[in-house]
């Protein structure tokens, strides 16, 4: 979450800055800005796409993680009924 809202708070800042140069300036919008501005959007896309793969890796290890502690606790249900039957063989 954090990191979207730093990609979207560094597109908004950037496309404010491009914005307010481009209307203080006399000539319009120069080639440079342009680039400038393909690149900021450029480089926000690539964020956006790493936050996404993030999001997608975190949830994997959720599952791995969920899958194993549940295998956790059928070995602890086996283990306790293997004790009580252990318990029940004469001596």
């Amino acid at each position: 979450m954090k990191v979207v809202k730093l990609l979207r708070s560094t597109f908004l800042i950037a496309t404010f800055a491009v914005t307010v140069a481009a209307l203080s300036g006399c000539g319009g919008v120069s080639e440079a800005q342009l680039a400038e501005l393909r690149n900021l959007r450029a480089e926000v896309n690539s964020l956006e796409a790493e936050a996404n793969a993030l999001k997608e890796e975190r949830a994997r290890l959720e599952r791995d993680i969920a899958e194993k502690n549940a295998k956790l606790e059928q070995c602890a249900k086996e283990k306790e009924e293997a004790e009580a039957n252990l318990e029940k063989l004469p001596k």
